[in-house]
């Protein structure tokens, strides 16, 4: 039960690795994202148009209200997966039978929802 214990405090910090790397890469693109629109922006400099101006502004503030947007999300998101796993980690750790037994039965179901078999017909 203890090396059970242990693997499972392994998996938590696997899968808390998998998240923050998640979060990172994600976090990198919409912030790549955000920089091509801003270089967009001052390609297109102060122009005399008022329709480009106007334009231009609503684009910079939709930027700024994404970027608090994410910020926002991202840290959010971030503590609910914590919070998951946290959960998760001690209910294994108070309930070790009952998480073996929920454990192996969802192995059995993805078994045998993966091997294909097919149910057997009548009249067929």
């Amino acid at each position: 039960m203890e090396g059970t214990a242990r693997e499972f405090d392994r998996g938590g910090k696997v899968a808390r690795e998998k998240v923050h790397q998640v979060g990172a890469a994600t976090s990198e693109e919409v912030q790549n994202l955000m920089s091509d629109v801003e270089d967009l922006i001052d390609r297109v400099g102060d122009t005399a148009d008022p329709e480009i101006k106007r334009l231009r502004s609503k684009v910079a503030a939709a930027v700024a209200s994404t970027k608090r947007s994410i910020a926002s999300g991202a840290g959010q998101v971030q503590r609910q997966a914590k919070e998951a796993l946290d959960a998760s980690d001690r209910y294994v750790h108070d309930q070790p039978w009952q998480a073996i037994g929920i454990a192996a039965l969802a192995g059995i179901a993805v078994g045998f929802l993966v091997s294909g078999r097919s149910v057997p017909r009548s009249g067929t």
